[in-house]
């Protein structure tokens, strides 16, 4: 999950903006209060929630597309051909390997070269963009986005939006959006051995080093857990119960409920703890120490040949990586356990919001810009879109019984549906794809999951969630100033981080290292943040 606490809400615009069904001072021919004479070709003239969108001519959109390597994109895919048939619109991709798109989305919409729609961008992402003018103030443009609109008010999302707005009021990013809080990733164990050993699913950290220590006793010529996502994913996952935020969830600050002050997380009596734990499974050699460095492959293989016991995963990899790894030791067999409790109780700290997209700010130039908008409405926010985007073709990838029960066509594979079919829905045909096919209802979500996932999802249904802390949104001149900041404080962070964990620096010097972080900028980071917060108070109360 992506920092929360660099945003801003002035009351004026969140009513104007989000909530009311009309924006405040619209008239005829605008979009909260921007003028759209001329820039109206193929738009529908009575464009409503539920409406299936067709451009009034044909269109065409180029939006920046992150390339999957397990499902590189084609020209023949149905995807595309359909959405042509659909709406009228040509999507023209521009093909980026998902291994550099953050670095190459960059180039571009620094050079004033992207496509129009600018897609796989996480919140917190589009900050960078704002001060050049490169990227649309989209916020200014949801009255011609009613599915969207209709979302943010059937399933109470003003609160997440609000978290999105700069110190203008205004938000710059589309996010992918979720009806109810999603928790995917956590760690696997292979069931089959704690029944062996008579081990009982941990349910917190504790019983996880308990857990972990067992299986070692157990094997002791080999680590019991050896993760892959180069630690990024269990780090993430365990910040969540000790109170802070690490590995791809990481936040430059946090926000101190006992002092009301953001203080700079990596330095954090939480973090502490939480690198204090980590260390404790390496040094008693519970934890691979390759598991921060190495890639995946590795980490799978040794899941495979009964190296590990333990490895992080997602509902995906269980079915398509772990599970056929573990194919050749006999009576082996693997599952999510449900997330942890911790030192912070048993919480989670998610979001509904997801990954979207932003939009040029050259696209609101184009004589198509009300067509390219209702488009994406239509696509990324209504049920019939996200449902397009995830199952593909009723009749020709899936069928559907007058239940509302959806199953693919016995030849295509996805997860843990049809698993030997010869097709596959992301490969063959472009669907379920991670650009488009993000967010959702509850139930269009859960209906690609096994059984087993829904029992997992109910298992964490009961979690407390934990706030997402308070707004502290930079004016342009801050954000430049903590740019020259944050960047080396992360690098010290994580290099310091890999170093106390793996037992290169010894947790004695931690107030060195605090020291060392401060001599870096940290204590003007942190006082930046608490202005810019305390800014916020001030004008929201």
């Amino acid at each position: 999950m992506r920092t929360k606490w660099n945003r801003v809400l002035t009351a004026l615009t969140a009513a104007c903006l989000v909530v009311g069904l009309t924006a405040c001072g619209e008239e005829e021919g605008t979009a909260g209060g921007v003028d759209l004479e001329g820039k109206k070709v193929g738009a529908m003239t009575d464009f409503k929630a539920g409406d299936q969108f067709k451009a009034t001519q044909p269109v065409e959109f180029r939006v920046l597309y992150s390339d999957h390597p397990n499902y590189p994109v084609k020209n023949d895919w149905l995807l595309w051909s359909e959405i042509a048939s659909r709406t009228g619109v040509k999507v023209t991709p521009t093909i980026v390997p998902s291994s550099d798109y953050e670095q190459k989305r960059s180039l571009v919409v620094g050079a004033g070269d992207a496509p129009e729609i600018i897609a796989k961008t996480y919140p917190n992402q589009e900050d960078a963009f704002v001060a050049s003018g490169a990227i649309l103030a989209v916020s200014d443009y949801l009255d011609l986005m009613p599915n969207l609109k209709a979302k943010i008010e059937k399933w109470k999302l003003q609160p997440e939006f609000d978290t999105l707005r700069q110190e203008d009021g205004k938000f710059y990013l589309l996010p992918g959006v979720h009806e109810e809080r999603w928790q995917d990733y956590t760690l696997a164990f292979r069931t089959d051995e704690l029944t062996r050993l008579g081990l009982a699913t941990p349910k917190t950290w504790d019983e996880v080093y308990g857990v972990l220590k067992a299986l070692k006793a157990a094997h002791p010529d080999v680590y019991p857990l050896s993760d892959r996502f180069e630690g990024n994913s269990i780090l993430n996952v365990a910040a969540q119960s000790f109170g802070t935020t690490a590995g791809w969830g990481y936040e430059q600050a946090q926000f101190d409920e006992s002092t009301k002050k953001f203080q700079y997380t990596g330095t954090s009596p939480e973090y502490k703890k939480l690198v204090e734990f980590f260390h404790k499974l390496v040094a008693e050699g519970l934890m691979d120490p390759e598991s921060f460095t190495q890639k995946d492959e590795p980490a799978i293989q040794k899941f495979a040949t009964g190296k590990s016991y333990a490895i992080s995963s997602n509902a995906q990899t269980i079915v398509n990586d772990y599970r056929p790894a573990i194919k050749g030791i006999p009576g082996a067999t693997v599952a999510k356990i449900p997330v942890p409790a911790g030192p912070k109780g048993d919480v989670l700290r998610v979001s509904r919001l997801e990954n979207g997209l932003m939009i040029s700010a050259k696209a609101a130039e184009s004589d198509r810009f009300v067509s390219m908008m209702q488009f994406i409405d239509w696509l990324w926010y209504s049920d019939e879109g996200a449902e397009f985007v995830k199952w593909g073709v009723k009749g020709t990838t899936y069928d559907k019984d007058a239940s509302g029960k959806r199953a693919l066509k016995a030849d295509i594979g996805f997860g843990g549906m049809n698993p030997d079919a010869p097709k596959k829905l992301q490969r063959d045909f472009g669907f379920q794809g991670g650009v488009f096919a993000y967010g959702g209802s509850t139930e269009l979500l859960q209906s690609m999951f096994t059984e087993e996932e829904i029992a997992f999802q109910k298992a964490i249904s009961g979690k407390k969630s934990l706030s997402l802390g308070p707004p502290a949104p930079f004016s342009d001149e801050e954000r430049e100033q903590a740019t020259l900041w944050e960047t080396p404080l992360k690098d010290s962070m994580k290099q310091a981080t890999l170093q106390f964990i793996l037992g290169d620096r010894d947790l004695s010097t931690w107030d060195a290292y605090v020291q060392e972080m401060d001599g870096k900028g940290m204590g003007q980071y942190t006082q930046l943040v608490n202005a810019a917060h305390e800014r916020y108070k001030q004008k929201n109360g």
